[in-house]
C-alpha cells in the first residue's frame, strides 16, 4: 500500500509595498490630504483594526480604496494607539482614594515606532509608481517624511493582513 504525503505550503506572504509616513495630523486629515495629493478615494472602514495585547484592546483606524482600473488596493492605517488606564490607589489621610492615570502606547508595527501611518499598496501589477507616490507625499507640508519599508524588514507582518 502506497503512502501519500500532503505538503501544505504555509506561504501567507502577500506582494505589497509599504510606505511609512511621519506626520502629526489626525487620521481623517491625513486620508483627506492623501486623497487630494495622490488622486485616491480613501474611505474609513466601519470597523477599526483591533488587537488584544496584554489583556488590553488596541484599535487602529484604517482607510481603504480599491482602484479597479489599476487592480490596486490602497490602505492607510495608523500605527499608534494611546490607551489611558486609570488606577484607584487607596491611601490614608485627607484624600483616602486617589486616581492615577497612565498612558500606554500600542503600535501596529512595534519595530517602526516612529512612524505615524503606513500606506500599504497591494497590486496585481508590478508597475506601481511607488517613487512618484513617495515624492508626492513628501511634498505635503503636513508630512515630515515618507519612505518605503522593505517587506523583509517587517517582523510583525501578520498585523498587515487587513481582511
Amino acid at each position: 500500500m502506497a503512502h501519500h504525503k500532503l505538503l501544505l505550503d504555509d506561504d501567507l506572504s502577500e506582494d505589497f509595498s509599504l510606505v511609512a509616513i511621519h506626520c502629526s495630523e489626525e487620521d481623517y486629515k491625513m486620508a483627506y490630504t492623501l486623497n487630494k495629493q495622490l488622486k485616491l478615494r480613501l474611505e474609513r472602514r466601519k470597523e477599526d483594526l483591533e488587537f488584544t495585547r496584554d489583556r488590553q484592546e488596541a484599535r487602529f483606524p484604517i482607510f481603504e480604496f480599491e482602484d479597479q482600473f489599476q487592480y490596486t488596493q490602497y490602505s492607510l492605517v495608523g500605527n499608534k494607539f494611546k490607551l489611558s488606564l486609570q488606577e484607584s490607589v487607596s491611601g490614608t489621610g485627607l484624600f483616602s482614594e486617589e486616581t492615577s492615570e497612565t498612558v500606554v502606547n500600542h503600535y501596529l508595527l512595534p519595530e517602526f515606532q516612529n512612524a505615524d501611518y503606513f500606506l500599504k499598496i497591494a497590486s496585481d501589477f508590478q508597475s506601481i509608481p511607488l517613487r512618484k507616490h513617495i515624492a508626492l507625499i513628501n511634498e505635503l507640508t503636513q508630512v515630515i517624511s515618507a519612505y518605503e519599508i522593505e517587506p523583509s524588514k517587517i517582523k510583525s507582518s501578520h498585523n498587515l493582513i487587513f481582511n
